[in-house]
């Protein structure tokens, strides 16, 4: 930027990145089996358990390991498309799960991180309309989040690195 007198060029501040928060997976594995404790000292037994897809997998499929629990699906939702930045609204992908054998049941559902909460809360109102006792579990919540997961490691306001997306697409 050039000053009033044209001749000073005054330095402009860059943007600051977010303040991050690292786990590694030696510390996610620890994270995961603290969650399987609490959801199991709660007394809620889970069914299944639900990934919401993609963030949720992987914890979704320690989570399961940990609680002995062998039955498994994901829901494909995308809301997050880069650092802090969404599209208007989560929006379910294809496929989806069958829901009859869902009926009744007590479903543990799973993602990386409850950050607005609006992935989470859109998801369990689904699950809800089918007859179910949903239960969340997440391994960061945020302050801000429209619904607090049942069961969650941590809590921050940083923007979460987590070791499966560390990095870009081998591809790119």
């Amino acid at each position: 930027m050039i000053s009033p007198d044209e001749n000073t060029i005054i330095a402009q501040p860059e943007p600051a990145e977010p303040e991050r928060e690292v786990l590694g997976w030696l510390e996610f594995g620890d994270a995961s089996r603290d969650l399987a404790r609490d959801v199991l000292g709660s007394g809620f037994v889970p069914d299944f358990v639900i990934a919401i897809a993609r963030g949720g997998l992987l914890p979704a499929g320690a989570l399961a390991y940990a609680l002995g629990t062998k039955s498994c699906g994901s829901l494909n939702v995308e809301f997050y498309s880069d650092v802090e930045t969404t599209l208007p609204e989560p929006v379910l992908l294809p496929p989806l799960i069958d829901n009859a054998p869902l009926i009744g049941k007590n479903i543990l559902l799973v993602d990386d991180v409850a950050d607005s909460g609006r992935t989470l809360a859109m998801v369990v109102g689904l699950l809800e309309t089918v007859g179910v006792v949903v239960k969340t579990a997440t391994l960061y919540s945020k302050p801000r989040s429209v619904i607090q997961p049942d069961f969650f490691w941590r809590k921050t306001d940083r923007w979460i690195v987590f070791p499966w997306s560390a990095h870009p697409p081998v591809g790119a």
